[in-house]
């Protein structure tokens, strides 16, 4: 049974089917979004928008870049776990928080973040003797952590709230929670299959092994810790609603982050910001939006800034300590000096 599903996705790659069906499924959901924003924002008054913002309380912001903050420091642990995984020990954490700050936050918002997010892991980590398999194995251990993150905290918030995913999806509340005990129940079946014996996926020098079990149950916790503080984060900044708490709008949150990402549009724009605006429908759409925007600030611009000073300073450092090196072995080793022969 294995092998012929195996044979059917190298059949489905061979033919270029699998890259082409993401393409049409990026394609449709932009359009549905943009659709679907098109007829919400239509009677939008962007001066109560910008109201909003500015009767937003700043302790209310400065919570909110704090729980951003908490965020992305849970995400060097991606990076610092994917590491120790394959064997790179050698890495030291600082390192591994600075790929992983900096490419998840160029890759937030340039869009296509394997790509991007990788170029910018294999600069760093090329300097620690990494090659281009090592990366690839470490954004594939990175995504795995956040997929199954996403996929208990949809899972768990589901079964306790599945009206808040129906307000997305449209289905009806009983068959969500149907589909969360699915997730929850694939995850579990998961943790035991790498438990059972040491499992690999991939082949020759692009084989990586598996996480086993309690490690696996690690990743979870991590991936559930950091999309928990991005969602607190959205959570202080949209208006209060009495019959809206932290777990509906952590799963509208999550929803909506997963749409945007298989748009593969940077940042998810206007899916997400669709997601969330049907999702949240009870709250006053300018209040959300104020806070939606002021949520990509925090997350997106801020990071992508500091991350591009960051790596811009580096690369000067870098290239001064090159030019050093290049005078200091100049002057260990100068070049005899020629001298042109007399006439006879």
């Amino acid at each position: 049974m294995v092998a012929a599903i195996g044979r059917v996705i190298a059949f489905l790659r061979e033919k270029q089917i699998l890259h082409k069906l993401g393409v049409a499924i990026s394609i449709a959901v932009i359009a549905a979004a943009c659709y679907v924003l098109y007829h919400l924002l239509r009677g939008i008054d962007l001066d109560k928008v910008l109201e909003a913002i500015r009767q937003t309380e700043p302790r209310a912001i400065a919570l909110a870049a704090l729980f951003v903050a908490a965020g992305y420091f849970t995400l060097t642990f991606y990076d610092l776990f994917a590491l120790r995984t394959i064997g790179r020990d050698q890495v030291p954490y600082r390192t591994a928080a600075l790929a992983a700050f900096t490419s998840y936050s160029i890759g937030h918002n340039v869009g296509a973040s394997v790509f991007t997010g990788g170029a910018v892991r294999y600069r760093i980590y090329s300097a620690w003797g990494l090659d281009g398999i090592d990366v690839a194995k470490i954004c594939f251990l990175a995504g795995l952590t956040f997929w199954l993150g996403n996929a208990a905290v949809l899972g768990m918030g589901i079964a306790y709230h599945p009206e808040a995913a129906s307000s997305i999806d449209q289905l009806p509340p009983w068959l969500n929670r149907l589909l969360a005990f699915g997730i929850l129940t694939g995850l579990m079946v998961y943790v035991v299959w790498v438990s059972i014996k040491p499992r690999r996926v991939g082949r020759g020098t692009w084989k990586v092994e598996l996480p086993g079990g309690p490690l696996t149950l690690l990743q979870i916790g991590i991936g559930i810790v950091d999309l928990g503080f991005c969602a607190l984060a959205m959570y202080v900044l949209v208006p209060d609603e009495p019959n809206l708490g932290f777990v509906v709008v952590a799963v509208i949150f999550v929803s909506a982050t997963l749409l945007g990402f298989a748009s593969h549009s940077p940042g998810g724009l206007g899916v997400f910001d669709a997601a969330m605006l049907v999702g949240l429908w009870q709250m006053d759409k300018e209040a959300l939006l104020a806070g939606m925007l002021l949520f990509r600030i925090l997350y997106y611009i801020v990071p992508f800034v500091l991350s591009v000073i960051i790596l811009a300073v580096r690369e000067i450092i870098i290239g001064a300590k090159m030019k050093r090196m290049d005078r200091l072995a100049d002057a260990l080793d100068p070049k005899p000096v020629r001298q042109d022969p007399t006439p006879g």
